[in-house]
């Protein structure tokens, strides 16, 4: 498989100088990008996935809820429908996407929206709801169409940026020039134990500019696992199946092994659809354990309250109060 992207070598520097030629008409202006009377936050990767944007969303969901009124736009990825949703509790995934749903299961007070065109799902959240005072704009860094008032670029401690190339040789949608946009850059999945030595290393390899504040996050994982009608301790769940549809499941292979759980693993490809063989092989599993992502998509075909999720969260290691600061300094 690598012998055969680096055949592929040559598309990648075609697409990436499209890309770049793109991204120069939108910088000189000739392509125009729309600002709006409120802040917009763009969160998202210079990689085609797995770098934690949806725990990133949520974490800015927890840190800015309670002083604002603020309001998520998501493309919807794999979603049947078209245009402008607001997404609701009685949808399923695919309606609206999974990781939508998962925004508004985890918070049901904050408004959730999918919509392809940015342009006009914004304006139809202004429209719609006039007090907003903040929009956050999930997987959007390459959507210049929308011009932020903050980007926030992630990439993972095991798979840096600065280490890939340009699709398909690499993993890249854009060279690593683009994330000069981003005005805060987070290495997200690091391990908790992260040394300020590391963290100087990193900062070295990835040369943020003076602008760039670099900031360093791990993963938090729950004490209980969660079904549809009951609630576990994870230390007293074991012999499970654990099921994953997430582009890079080894955060999670790993805490699982930390705590000594006897599973097998059927892992599957991002945001995969689960087909009726799949199913039924799942429905054979006495106990399931997956992601709340897949769990998204999981709950309402396998008839089973076996079916269990756990729940994750992203957490600051460097400075954890400097984000709730800045986001406050500079967009409000």
């Amino acid at each position: 498989m690598k012998f055969l992207r680096y055949l592929l070598f040559p598309f990648s520097v075609l697409y990436g100088c499209i890309m770049s030629v793109r991204n120069f008409l939108y910088n000189a202006n000739i392509l125009k990008s729309k600002s709006y009377p409120i802040p917009i936050i763009c969160v998202g990767n210079l990689s085609t996935g797995g770098t934690g944007k949806s725990p990133m969303i949520e974490l800015l969901m927890r840190t800015l809820k309670d002083k604002h009124q603020l309001a998520t736009l998501s493309r919807g990825y794999k979603r049947t429908t078209d245009g402008f949703l607001e997404v609701q509790p009685h949808h399923n995934s695919s309606e609206v996407g999974d990781e939508p749903l998962q925004f508004k299961t985890n918070f049901p007070e904050i408004t959730v929206a999918v919509d392809a065109n940015r342009q006009r799902g914004i304006s139809e959240l202004l429209k719609n709801y006039p007090k907003l005072d903040l929009i956050l704009l999930d997987d959007a860094f390459q959507h210049r169409k929308v011009k932020p008032s903050l980007s926030i670029l992630l990439t993972t401690y095991s798979d840096l940026y600065t280490n890939d190339f340009i699709l398909p040789t690499g993993n890249l949608r854009e060279f690593q020039t683009g994330a000069k946009r981003a005005q805060l850059i987070i290495v997200t999945k690091c391990p908790t134990t992260l040394s300020k030595v590391e963290q100087i290393r990193i900062r070295q390899q990835i040369k943020p500019k003076s602008y760039q504040h670099l900031l360093f996050s791990s993963i938090l994982y729950s004490d209980f696992i969660i079904s549809k009608t009951e609630r576990e301790k994870l230390a007293d769940f074991n012999d499970f199946t654990l099921v994953t549809g997430i582009a890079n499941p080894k955060p999670l292979l790993s805490h699982l092994k930390s705590l000594n759980k006897n599973f097998d693993h059927i892992q599957f490809s991002d945001h995969h659809e689960f087909s009726k063989s799949d199913l039924e092989l799942l429905q054979k599993k006495p106990k399931v354990l997956t992601t709340q992502k897949d769990f998204m998509r999981l709950k309402s075909k396998l008839k089973t309250n076996q079916l269990f999720y756990l729940p994750i969260e992203t957490q600051i290691l460097n400075h954890p109060e400097f984000l709730r600061k800045y986001l406050e300094d500079e967009l409000f």
